[in-house]
C-alpha cells in the first residue's frame, strides 16, 4: 500500500479556518485547545503572531483543515496596519473564520471592521469568547447584541466549550466539505481494487446501491482499475487475477465469506467502513464498537438511519444486527429505531447509537450526529464496523488505515 495518510491530505482539499482577534486575545492557545497540541507559539506579550501563518493539522473529527493564525486586528503604528490588511487579505481563501473575543476588551470597532469584511467575502463567522475560566460572569448575549451570529463560551486554557465549539463549526462549515477521496489515498495508479458486490433481496433492481457507484469511480479517478464480482465468485477472480489486488472491498453482510476467501496478505475492508472514515470519523466509530462488549441484557440501543426505505424479510437495522446483539449479548436488548434527519432530542439512557452508512447525508450533518453523541456521552457506531466487530475481523478490516491503529491496540 502507499503510505499516503489523512495527514498528507492537500492544503486545497482541507477546509481553511482563519482566526481572528485582538492581541492576546487568545488566538494561539485556542488553536492548540482545538487540536489537543502545543502546536501554535503562546505568549504573554502582545503581536507574537506577525504575518498569516497557515498550520495544515487534524481537528477531530472535522478531519484535515488549515488554520491560518493572524496578526492581532487591534495591531498599531504603520507595520501594524500592514500586517492588519495582510490578515485581512486571508479571507478570500477563507471557508470558516473564528473571531476571538476577550472578555477583558469586549467587542467594537476592531471586531466591526473584521465582520464587515467577513461579509463582503461571504464567509461564515463563529465568535468565541475566550478565557471564560477568568471571567465566569461574562454574558455572551453582550456581545454583538442583535446580530444573528453563534457566539460559544470556551476556555482554551483548561478546554471548557471546545466541544461546543467543534458542533458550532461543523453546523457553519460549507455544506459540501468533504475529505477529498473514498480510497485514493490507499491505492496508486494502476492498482487493481476487487469490489464485492452481493445482489440479493436488499440489492435495488437494475442498478447498484450510492457508497458502491461512488467508490467505483472514485477508483476510475485514481487511475486504478475496479473488479466486480458477486461473493460467490470472489475465489475465482483473485485465482485469475496475475497480481495480487491492491485491497478487496465487500459489502459488510458478505464479510465472513470475503474474509475466507480473501489471502491474509491482501487488505480487506468494506464499504461501509470506507465511508465512515469519508463521511464521519473512522476513529470515533471504533470506539463505539469498543462499547458493545459492556452491553447486558435490557440496555437500551438507538439505531438510527439517515433515510427511509423498503424493509426486506431480513433487513439489516431491523432483523440482522438485533439479532448478532441479542447473541453476543446473551439476551435482548431493548432497541429504538429511528430514521430521518434528526438524532432524537434526549439520548439519556441508551447505551450505544448505531448508525447506517449515511451514504443519503453529507459529511457536515454525520459529523454533527457524532457530536451530539459525544456531547450526551453515548457511544456510536455504524452499520459496517459493528459487523466487523461481532464476526471478530475488524481488526483485520481496519489495517488498510493507518490512522486508526492506535484505536485498535485494546481490541487486540
Amino acid at each position: 500500500m502507499t503510505d499516503t495518510t489523512l495527514n498528507q491530505t492537500p492544503r486545497g482539499s482541507r477546509l481553511h479556518i482563519a482566526i481572528f482577534g485582538r492581541r492576546n486575545a487568545g488566538k494561539s492557545s485556542l488553536i492548540n485547545a482545538l487540536t489537543n497540541q502545543d502546536i501554535a507559539i503562546v505568549s504573554d506579550v502582545p503581536g507574537t503572531t506577525t504575518d498569516p501563518v497557515y498550520k495544515s493539522m487534524e481537528i477531530l473529527p472535522i478531519g484535515p483543515v488549515v488554520i491560518i493564525d493572524t496578526a492581532g486586528i487591534d495591531d498599531v503604528g504603520e507595520l501594524g496596519r500592514l500586517r492588519i490588511e495582510k490578515a485581512l487579505g486571508v479571507l478570500g481563501r477563507t471557508d470558516l473564520m473564528l473571531l476571538v473575543v476577550d472578555p477583558a476588551s469586549g467587542a467594537g470597532v476592531f471586531e466591526e471592521e473584521v465582520l464587515e469584511k467577513a461579509r463582503e467575502n461571504k464567509v461564515p463567522v463563529i465568535i468565541v469568547v475566550n478565557k471564560t475560566d477568568l471571567y465566569p460572569e461574562f454574558r455572551t448575549e453582550e456581545v454583538f447584541p442583535g446580530r444573528a451570529l453563534p457566539v460559544v463560551a470556551v476556555s482554551a486554557l483548561t478546554r471548557q466549550g471546545i466541544d461546543e465549539l467543534k458542533m458550532a463549526m461543523i453546523g457553519e462549515a460549507p455544506k459540501d466539505f468533504m475529505t477529498p477521496t473514498i480510497l485514493g489515498d490507499l491505492i496508486s495508479p494502476g492498482d487493481t481494487v476487487v469490489l464485492v458486490v452481493p445482489i440479493d433481496l436488499a440489492a435495488p433492481k437494475g442498478r447498484l446501491i450510492l457508497p458502491q457507484v461512488q467508490t467505483i469511480r472514485d477508483i476510475l479517478d485514481n487511475d486504478a482499475m475496479a473488479y466486480v464480482v458477486k461473493e460467490r465468485e470472489l475465489k475465482g477472480a483473485l485465482a485469475k487475477l496475475k497480481d495480487k489486488p491492491r485491497l478487496v472491498v465487500t459489502d459488510s453482510q458478505a464479510f465472513l465469506k470475503v474474509a475466507a476467501d480473501t489471502p491474509k496478505d491482501v487488505p480487506m475492508t468494506s464499504f461501509s467502513i470506507l465511508f465512515a472514515r469519508h463521511k464521519g470519523d473512522l476513529p470515533t466509530l471504533v470506539e463505539g464498537a469498543k462499547a458493545i462488549e459492556d452491553l447486558v441484557p435490557g440496555d437500551r440501543v438507538l439505531v438510527s438511519e439517515a433515510c427511509t426505505h423498503h424493509r426486506v424479510e431480513d433487513d439489516i437495522g431491523t432483523v440482522k444486527i438485533p439479532r448478532w446483539l441479542n447473541q453476543l449479548v446473551g439476551g435482548p436488548l431493548d432497541y429504538t429505531w429511528v430514521s430521518g434527519l434528526e438524532l432524537p432530542g434526549d439520548l439519556s439512557g441508551y447505551k450505544l447509537i448505531i448508525h447506517c452508512g449515511a451514504c443519503m447525508i453529507n459529511r457536515k450533518e454525520m459529523l454533527h450526529r457524532l457530536m451530539v453523541a459525544k456531547h450526551a456521552g453515548v457511544p456510536i457506531v455504524n452499520y459496517g464496523v459493528l459487523i466487523a466487530h461481532v464476526m471478530g475481523i475488524l481488526e483485520r478490516t481496519l489495517k488498510p488505515f493507518p490512522e486508526v491503529a492506535g484505536a485498535m491496540e485494546d481490541n487486540a
